[in-house]
């Protein structure tokens, strides 16, 4: 995983609600979860302290303040919405966040009991989110762009693995993805970092999508990869009509080729940079056979 680049503790967290919103500094502060970007902790019940770990995230950490309280009214599942904005002090450099807490185990962890009622369940939730984005929507470098712009970054991750993946099936797969014809639609929003570990599950259903972080306007077939990162084979096609039923405008055969694309850089990011994440570097390999699997088309 990157380096941090800023020490976030539990204490650190207490001075800081302290100092900027008393009226919680009484409440219990518990490490929650330590990302790649983020170090998130419970405080109290109700609500999550999200505090980056490196600068490149205390950037992208705005456009969750700035926009998740605009699209959660209208997305069909629970996302972590900002309700207070913190400041940098303390020796602490950046913003930070507060959230409500959303109960629930990331699906990579504890997946649905039912994969096909999950995948209607994300269907809906996507096409939901995918909408034309505001005209000043922010727009990520590595995420909801044409695939072929992740060709270089593909090829040195597999030189990272090395004889861990099997290049030449994972290039023809590749080759084929990136046959299948560019969007060319608007610039809908798009999660950008849609995979088994920000996808909440509680008492069996998906419950929660999270980690906002790579919100941007763009392609919407990076977040359909999750059609491979999460679910068995029999049920992806479930999800594929509840999204273009539900009026989602990435159904059609080339988008649905662009997600495999996707589905195979993002499982080979994460097992080159996941010697220490077992749960990212999991997600990563089951994609990755889930890809391979389906054939060169």
């Amino acid at each position: 995983m990157p380096a941090a680049e800023a020490d976030v503790s539990p204490a650190l967290v207490r001075r800081l609600l302290a100092a900027q919103h008393r009226d919680l500094a009484q409440l219990p502060v518990e490490p929650l979860a330590n990302g790649w970007d983020n170090v998130m902790f419970r405080v109290g019940g109700t609500l999550v302290a999200r505090l980056p770990r490196r600068q490149a995230a205390a950037r992208i950490l705005l456009h969750e303040q700035r926009w998740l309280p605009v699209l959660a009214p209208g997305l069909p599942l629970p996302v972590p919405a900002p309700v207070r904005a913190g400041q940098p002090g303390l020796g602490y450099p950046w913003p930070w966040s507060i959230a409500p807490f959303l109960p629930g185990r990331a699906a990579a962890r504890t997946p649905p009991a039912d994969a096909r009622a999950a995948a209607v369940t994300l269907g809906r939730f996507l096409a939901a989110l995918h909408v034309p984005a505001a005209p000043d929507a922010p727009i990520s470098p590595v995420r909801g762009i044409p695939l072929a712009d992740r060709s270089e970054n593909l090829a040195r991750n597999l030189d990272l693995l090395g004889g861990r993946a099997d290049r030449p099936a994972v290039m023809r797969r590749w080759q084929a993805a990136l046959a299948a014809p560019r969007w060319d639609g608007p610039g809908v929003w798009v999660h950008g970092d849609l995979h088994p570990a920000n996808i909440l599950v509680h008492r069996g259903r998906i419950s929660g999508v999270i980690d906002f972080g790579d919100l941007t306007a763009g392609d919407p077939a990076g977040d359909l990869s999750v059609a491979w990162l999460l679910l068995p084979a029999g049920c992806r096609g479930a999800l594929r009509d509840a999204y273009a039923e539900a009026g989602g405008g990435g159904a059609d055969d080339a988008s649905w080729a662009r997600a495999r694309g996707w589905a195979l850089a993002l499982s080979v990011v994460f097992l080159a940079h996941s010697a220490d994440n077992p749960l990212l570097a999991g997600i990563g390999r089951r994609g990755l056979a889930a890809v391979l699997a389906y054939g060169a088309g």
